[in-house]
């Protein structure tokens, strides 16, 4: 094995430029655990410590870093080309690192009840905001009668999107995956728990990745991979697997919120007025297409939503902190003077 089957290429090369020598001293990350971080090279795997300044927490499976050899510890994260990233649970204004490096994001759902097209906007959105080439993978295509139907649907969602249907559990079917996971190439798997993720990557990487069953009445499972982890695949690439997400909370992902949304951005610059709200106001150019039938209803509430989703996660800690505190301060104020009133 290579740095370049690794996924190694000029411009991480570029970044070491000033001393080429430590080409000897750079690893990918296959793993992140709460106390350590594991690295391949060519030669194999090693267990490394964080820098003593960091946590593992700012590090992310599929990432290029530096080392000091004689400590095993990382000094340096190099740059990644595409970084994955979410809110991290809580008020905070913290982003959690999902995956670094990835081409590929293989969105999946299956052809039943779990598909859902907000959810499925929601992941685009995280694609484009990261610059990876989305690829929306439907499971379970072998338990409905018409999976191009799910396909069409999904492909419907943005001019971005390339869709396939397959059944996790044929190894025929999982090898339509191999171009987006050849030599060098990265495929991320996300989506929600039961959908067959697990199932998947044990077809792609020959191994046994824990699959748990799913509740027939609902279509949901339960939580198959606890941990993200850098994968070789049979087509030469790499896989990386990651647990189900509950939640996917955006953050910094205007531009890729409207990139998915491409044809309502369009429309709206058309708008009479730039700060058109499409909720009613005069020339509103939506307003008209959903009239003449071009946009539907459901699609336009689903762009607003996400934009002042992202819009209220990407507040800075001290921006979310003074909003509640001044939505505190209100509240309080409305409560002394219902106060006032009930006592006069």
């Amino acid at each position: 094995m290579t740095l370049s089957d690794l996924g190694w290429s000029a411009r991480f090369a570029a970044e070491i430029a000033d001393d080429p020598a430590q080409i000897a001293n750079v690893f990918r990350l296959s793993a992140v655990a709460r106390d350590r971080l594991t690295g391949l090279a060519p030669d194999g795997e090693r267990l490394l410590l964080p820098p003593s300044d960091r946590s593992t927490g700012t590090f992310a499976v599929g990432d290029w870093v530096l080392i000091d050899p004689t400590r095993q510890r990382v000094i340096r994260r190099l740059s990644p080309v595409t970084e994955l990233t979410r809110r991290a649970a809580g008020t905070g204004a913290e982003r959690q690192l999902i995956a670094a490096n990835v081409d590929t994001l293989g969105i999946v759902t299956s052809c039943n009840a779990d598909f859902n097209e907000a959810r499925l906007e929601r992941y685009l959105a995280l694609a484009a905001t990261a610059g990876a080439l989305p690829l929306i993978v439907l499971t379970k295509a072998d338990q409905c009668d018409d999976p191009r139907a799910f396909v069409r649907r999904a492909e419907r969602l943005s001019p971005l999107v390339t869709a396939i249907a397959v059944n996790a559990t044929d190894p025929d079917d999982a090898a339509l995956l191999a171009p987006w996971c050849r030599a060098g190439q990265t495929l991320a798997l996300v989506g929600s728990s039961g959908v067959g993720k697990s199932t998947l990557s044990n077809a792609l990487i020959g191994g046994h990745l824990a699959t748990a069953g799913i509740r027939e009445d609902d279509a949901k499972g339960r939580h198959t991979t606890t941990a993200r982890g850098l994968y070789r695949t049979r087509a030469g690439g790499w896989l990386i697997d990651t647990p189900g997400m509950r939640a996917l909370r955006l953050s910094d992902a205007r531009a890729g919120v409207d990139a998915v949304f491409a044809d309502l951005d369009e429309i709206a610059r058309t708008c009479r007025f730039s700060d058109c709200r499409h909720e009613g106001e005069p020339g509103c150019a939506i307003a008209a297409a959903i009239a003449a039938g071009e946009v539907a209803p459901e699609r336009l509430r689903r762009w607003q939503k996400l934009r002042a989703e992202d819009a209220r996660n990407s507040e800075t800690l001290a921006e979310a902190r003074a909003r509640d505190k001044s939505f505190g301060k209100m509240v309080r104020n409305v409560m002394k003077e219902k106060t006032r009133r009930r006592d006069s």
